[in-house]
C-alpha cells in the first residue's frame, strides 16, 4: 500500500470512529469492512479487472480476499435435533429451548454482512415442539422472539420462510409481522396451489396490504430445482440450496454490455458470452479463495453437518436489462421501449434464455453440481441510470397486469432468485381481494416471487430489503439503528426507488387475467 493510500485509509477510520451517528457496532462492522478493503486484491486476470474497473462486472463489495460465504443457510432443523458439541448445548426438547437455541446459533451464522440472512423454515422448523401450547402461547412467544429479532441482529436482509402448509405457526407469524410492522426480519410466505388453501393465501395478501410483507414464493417452480424442502428463500429474494448457500455473488451491468456492441446480434453472439467468459473466471478465482484458503469449512458449521461444502454455489447476477434493451434497439433504428411494447419485451425475453444457455452450460470449479445459478440481481444504492434485474424502469412501469405480461417469461430462467416489485395504490387497502387476485395470477403465469409496495405505507421494499421512509426521512440528522437504513437512504438519493409509479389495482382481475 502506498503512502497516500494508507493516509487515506487511516482518515476513513478516524471519519468511522467519531461519526456521531454510528452505535459502537455498527463502527466495528464498517472498520472490518474497511480492513477487508485495504487488502490486496487476490490475484485475477488482466481482462477481469479491466471488466471490474470498467464497470462492466461488480464483485458486489464481498471483499478483497473473501473468508466467509455471501450467504449461508443451515439446517436449522437438524440443528434443533442434534444440539451442538462445539457451542455446548442439547437437543430442544420443548419450544422456548428451540427458540433459545436458534436464538444462540443465529450469532454464529456468517453472511456477506456479518448477520444471518437465512433464519430458517421457521414453521417446518418449530412445529415439532408446539406439543400442548395453546394459540395465545405461541402468539405470545413468537412476538417476544420477532421484536428480539429486530432489536439484536436489526438488518433488513434477514430472513424467514413459512408455508406452503397452513400451520398454526405460519398463521401465527403472519399475524405478528403485520402487527409489528418491523423492517426485519424479511419474509417469504412459500405458496404451492396443490397444498395451501385460499384462504391462508388471503392472509399473506392482506399482510402485503398491511406491511408490505411477505414476498409470495412459487413453491413448485423452486422446488422443481431444488428438491422439495432443499432450499430456503434468503436476503431480498435469492433462492439457494439448504445446508449449503452462495459462495460469492458477481453481477454483470447489461447495459455496459450492450453500449460495447454494435447491435443485438453483435450482443448475443460475441460480446455477451466473451463477458461470460471472463465472469466466470472471476467467480471461479474469488471461489477458489473461499474454498481452498479461507478455512471456512473447516468450522463447527460444517463439521457437525449443518452444512455441506458441497451445497454451495456462485450466484451469477445479471442487472440493467432495460438499458440493455433500449440501447440495442435504438442502435437498430427502432422506437419500441422495454416494458411498453412487444418487440423490446421479447428481445429482452431472448437475452434471458440466452444467458441461462451460457450458465447451464459452462462448469465452474464449486458449484452446485458443477454449475452456477443466474440471478436477477436487485441493484445496489451505488447505481446510477441502471434499473435493477430485469425490472421495468421506476415512473414507467404499467399497470400492474400488463406489468406481470411484459415479465413474467423471464422468471423461467433465473434460478436463483427474480423479482420485480410491483407498487400499488393505497386504495387496495379497502379491497385486498385485488392484491389476492394479482399475486395469484402472476403465479399462475409463471412469477418465482411475486412482490408488493403499497404507497401509502411507511414499511417499503427497496430492491428487496426492507426499510421505513420516516427513517429514511430522519436518517441524515439522527442516523438509525438498524444497518440498512443507510443503504435505503443512498437508494433514495442515488436510484430513483421513490419515483415508482403507483397502480390501482382493479377488485376485477381474474386470477389468470383472462
Amino acid at each position: 500500500m502506498s503512502q497516500q493510500a494508507f493516509n487515506a485509509t487511516q482518515q476513513r477510520f478516524q471519519e468511522i470512529i467519531t461519526d456521531a451517528h454510528l452505535s459502537p457496532k455498527q463502527k466495528s462492522q464498517y472498520l472490518a469492512l474497511e480492513a477487508e478493503a485495504s487488502l490486496p486484491y487476490m490475484p485475477i486476470s488482466d481482462a477481469a479487472k479491466e471488466a471490474l474497473d470498467s464497470g462492466v462486472l461488480c464483485d458486489m463489495f464481498e471483499g478483497h480476499a473473501p473468508y466467509k460465504p455471501r450467504y449461508v443457510l443451515p439446517d436449522y432443523a437438524k440443528f434443533l435435533r442434534q444440539g451442538s458439541e462445539h457451542l455446548e448445548l442439547e437437543a430442544a426438547n420443548n419450544f422456548d429451548e428451540a427458540l433459545n437455541l436458534l436464538t444462540i446459533l443465529y450469532h454464529h451464522v456468517p453472511s456477506v454482512t456479518s448477520i444471518p440472512v437465512y433464519l430458517g423454515q421457521l414453521d417446518d422448523v418449530l412445529l415439532p415442539y408446539v406439543g400442548d401450547l395453546t394459540e395465545a402461547q405461541i402468539y405470545q412467544k413468537l412476538k417476544l422472539f420477532w421484536i428480539m429479532l429486530d432489536r439484536t441482529l436489526p438488518d433488513a436482509f434477514m430472513h424467514v420462510n413459512i408455508g406452503p402448509s397452513d400451520n398454526i405457526i405460519c398463521r401465527t407469524i403472519l399475524r405478528v409481522d403485520a402487527e409489528l410492522k418491523q423492517i426485519a426480519p424479511n419474509l417469504t410466505f412459500m405458496y404451492d396451489p396443490a397444498v395451501t388453501p385460499d384462504s391462508l393465501l388471503r392472509q399473506a395478501a392482506s399482510n402485503i396490504c398491511e406491511c408490505s410483507k411477505p414476498h409470495i414464493a412459487n413453491y413448485p417452480i423452486h422446488a422443481n430445482v431444488y428438491g422439495d424442502k432443499k432450499f430456503g428463500i434468503v436476503s431480498c429474494y435469492n433462492s439457494l440450496p439448504l445446508a449449503g448457500g452462495s459462495n460469492t455473488l458477481v453481477r454483470m451491468n447489461l447495459k455496459e454490455v450492450a453500449l460495447k456492441s454494435n447491435d443485438r446480434v453483435d450482443f448475443l453472439n460475441q460480446v455477451l458470452p466473451s463477458f461470460c467468459k471472463v465472469m466466470f473466471d472471476l467467480i471461479d478465482e474469488r471461489s477458489r479463495f473461499l474454498h481452498e484458503e479461507s478455512n471456512f469449512f473447516q468450522g463447527f458449521l460444517t463439521t457437525e453437518g449443518l452444512i455441506d461444502e458441497s451445497r454451495f454455489a456462485p450466484m451469477f447476477g445479471i442487472y440493467g436489462m432495460a438499458e440493455a434493451v433500449n440501447i440495442l434497439v435504438e442502435k437498430e433504428g427502432v422506437t419500441a421501449q422495454y416494458g411498453q411494447d412487444e418487440e423490446a419485451n421479447q428481445l429482452g425475453h431472448r437475452i434471458s434464455k440466452k444467458l441461462a444457455e451460457i450458465v447451464e452450460s459452462t462448469t465452474v470449479k464449486y458449484g452446485l453440481e458443477g454449475k452456477a445459478l443466474l440471478h436477477a440481481q436487485g441493484g445496489i444504492s451505488l447505481d446510477d441510470g441502471v434499473t435493477p434485474g430485469v425490472r421495468i424502469p421506476y415512473g414507467t412501469e404499467p399497470d400492474p397486469v400488463s406489468y406481470v405480461r411484459a415479465t413474467a417469461e423471464h422468471h423461467q430462467y433465473y434460478t436463483s432468485g427474480i423479482s420485480d416489485i410491483l407498487t400499488i395504490d393505497q386504495t387496495v387497502k379497502s379491497n385486498p381481494e385485488a392484491m389476492f387476485n394479482l399475486c395469484k395470477g402472476a403465479l399462475q403465469l409463471g412469477y418465482r416471487e411475486f412482490t408488493a409496495n403499497v404507497e401509502s405505507n411507511d414499511l417499503i421494499r427497496v430492491t428487496g430489503y426492507m426499510v421505513k421512509l420516516s427513517d429514511i426521512a430522519k436518517f441524515s440528522e439522527q442516523g438509525s439503528r438498524t444497518n440498512t437504513t443507510f443503504l435505503g437512504a443512498e437508494a433514495a438519493k442515488n436510484t430513483g426507488i421513490l419515483e415508482r409509479k403507483p397502480r390501482v389495482a382493479s377488485f376485477e382481475m381474474s386470477p389468470s387475467f383472462e
